[in-house]
């Protein structure tokens, strides 16, 4: 766990003081994207919470802050647009400006799926149901512009076209014009709402398949920032050896990593038998201590071989308290939201291993200080109260 040289770097700074004055130099958020999915942020910030449920969300939150520097949101849309025209616009303003007062970057979670797509859309014709999805994404990443500007713009295109379980509408367009044509119009129409957006393909399938597709994808001109990928290890941790063949092959783009949604669960394993994690519906799903110091070597090891590779620049939890997806005990703090032994490996990285200490530095003749440390933010104060912030990367 000990923090890889391509994480480090040295910069040299101007400080508003005279040379001899030391100055006290503190890290103050990471460079690298540690995320968690925390979808009950809306109902908490909206007031809609139980008080007793309200007082473990707070305890939840405090954590959060405390090792997160990004946060998903859901836009499932329908769910945030069960209703035509009716998006759940107020309470995830709100619960995207609260979140940001902490600190956090946020994404917004996905444009485009055919899993949740809104039912009302079935009553449109193909056409006129890419026109209503262009048009929401100019919509949405349009009112959030700067507030959320990092975004899984297409959800699971592998399987999109050959989806069966039900009668939807993406599943219909991505039928008829084919997987590359419609996310070339999907990240356009994303890229013209907001030009300095991070825009994400996102996909499960961690078969050649989903490479194959990020490579006609690239070869068609389409512009991607970053490849995302999911690991839900319901069925048990990834072996190494999966691990070095899924960072092989979708390194050889060159482009950036983002690992969206992994999930370790700390009681009994899912059945390996089972190919849709949903079709797994269980009412209890207990974690025990046993389990839950498996999990915590799992996270620590997968946490540590991602943030080894250099390509690799986002990890998001999913999700972060128990029983939130599956009703899984998949959390990083349990039920009552107290942190559980997986969330203390990874703070012992996140704000430890990986983390620059305070520590003193002294303004040179040319009045200077010379920072060496985790790519990040930084800020440096002196007892006279002069202060500067400034960020290595």
């Amino acid at each position: 766990m000990s923090n890889p040289s391509h994480r480090i770097a040295t910069k040299q700074i101007k400080f508003p003081a005279q040379a001899g004055t030391e100055v006290r130099v503190r890290q103050t958020r990471h460079a690298f994207l540690f995320g968690c999915a925390e979808f009950s942020t809306l109902p908490y910030v909206a007031g809609e919470m139980p008080e007793a449920e309200a007082v473990a969300a707070e305890r939840r939150y405090g954590h959060m802050a405390e090792l997160f520097n990004q946060v998903t949101l859901p836009f499932y849309w329908g769910r945030y647009e069960p209703e035509q025209g009716k998006p759940d616009f107020t309470r995830m303003k709100k619960a995207a400006e609260w979140l940001a007062a902490k600190g956090m970057r946020l994404k917004g979670h996905p444009l485009s799926w055919h899993t949740v797509c809104a039912p009302w859309l079935l009553d449109f014709s193909n056409e006129k149901i890419l026109q209503i999805q262009l048009e929401r994404i100019k919509r949405d990443v349009t009112a959030f512009n700067g507030l959320i500007d990092d975004w899984d713009v297409i959800n699971e295109a592998v399987i999109m076209p050959i989806f069966d379980k039900y009668d939807n509408a993406m599943t219909r367009v991505c039928k008829e014009r084919g997987r590359i044509k419609l996310i070339k119009e999907l990240f356009a129409a994303a890229r013209e709402a907001n030009p300095n957006a991070t825009l994400l393909i996102n996909d499960f399938d961690m078969s050649e398949a989903y490479d194959i597709l990020v490579e006609g994808v690239l070869e068609a001109g389409i512009k991607i920032d970053a490849i995302g990928l999911q690991s839900h290890m319901h069925q048990g941790c990834w072996t190494p050896e999966k691990m070095a063949d899924v960072l092989e092959r979708f390194s050889r783009f060159g482009l950036p990593l983002h690992f969206t949604e992994v999930s370790l669960v700390s009681g009994d394993i899912m059945p390996a038998h089972i190919v849709d994690l949903n079709d797994h519906q269980v009412t209890e799903w207990p974690s025990t201590p046993e389990s839950e110091a498996r999990q915590a070597r799992e996270v620590a090891w997968f946490y540590d071989t991602l943030y080894n590779h250099p390509l690799v620049q986002a990890i998001t939890y999913w999700s972060f308290k128990d029983g939130l997806w599956l009703n899984a005990p998949s959390g990083l703090v349990d039920h009552d939201s107290y942190a559980k032994p997986a969330y203390t490996a990874l703070h012992d990285r996140i704000k430890g291993s990986w983390w620059t200490p305070e520590h003193t530095q002294t303004v040179d003749a040319d009045g200077m200080i010379t920072v060496t440390g985790t790519k990040g933010d930084y800020l440096a104060v002196a007892d006279s109260g002069q202060e500067i912030s400034f960020s290595i990367q």
